[in-house]
């Protein structure tokens, strides 16, 4: 296994650092290189490639989807805008 320097390293990165690893009862080592593994996994994942399977998944899950632009269209044409309520949820009220 290969060993790694890091020099200068903020107090405040370090302090908050330390902190979660604490939190996590690790050591700030072990910490840093749970960090750089999980950054290392989430690099080697083709996301692409998960996103269209996922989409697969779905479609073959809920083959009977709406096209929620298509009902926002038609809801715009038939002059019935969605407008954004007092509560900042999008509302068909007027």
């Amino acid at each position: 296994m290969a060993d790694v320097l890091i020099r200068d390293v903020p107090e405040k990165t370090l302090s908050v650092l330390r902190k979660r690893a604490a939190a996590g009862r690790r050591s700030l080592q072990q910490e840093l290189k749970l960090l750089l593994q999980r950054e290392a996994d989430w690099a080697a994942v083709d996301h692409a490639a998960e996103a269209a399977r996922l989409r697969e998944f779905i479609a073959r899950r809920y083959p009977r989807q709406t096209d929620s632009a298509r009902l926002i269209r038609e809801d715009r044409d038939r002059g019935h805008p969605v407008s954004a309520s007092p509560t900042g949820k999008e509302s068909n009220e007027k």
